[in-house]
């Protein structure tokens, strides 16, 4: 896992032409912090280059979609960001949100009952700040244990 796509023309708008994308884009994950640290992002041609010490699989993966759902990048490589040893790998199903997708639709979907979508919106309490702003193209996780 080290190359991640997304959609370039969505996503959280964060920065301007005269803004440093890979200055906005660290900035946007420390403020939330998933569990990274020495974190540091490159960003060339729409590439976010992420690097550091992720303290467990969650905070990896959190990174790497904090940085992806950010309009304009269209890869993340996260080969430097490397996971703390981790002793149990939590069962995830990534998952790119469509046109009038909600949380609790999303939760019937994949976890066959609605009222789990609380369980979506806690693995992903990063990336999501509301569960109802969700917007198409962004890319979640989806706890399947």
């Amino acid at each position: 896992m080290g190359l991640f796509d997304f959609a370039s023309d969505l996503g959280k708008k964060l920065f301007g032409d005269d803004d440093d994308p890979a200055e906005v884009i660290q900035k946007h994950i420390e403020e939330d912090n998933p569990g990274v640290e020495n974190l540091h992002v490159e960003v060339e041609d729409g590439v976010a280059t992420v690097s550091g010490e992720a303290k467990d699989q969650s905070a990896f993966e959190k990174a790497v979609l904090m940085a992806g759902n950010v309009f304009g990048i269209k890869e993340v490589r996260a080969d430097e960001l490397k996971p703390e040893e981790i002793e149990t790998i939590e069962e995830v199903e990534f998952y790119t949100i469509e046109k009038g997708d909600t949380l609790w639709a999303i939760a019937k979907k994949h976890l066959g009952d609605g009222n789990k979508y609380n369980d979506i919106f806690a693995a992903n309490r990063e990336v999501i700040k509301d569960p109802d702003l969700i917007y198409p193209g962004q890319k979640i996780r989806i706890p399947l244990a």
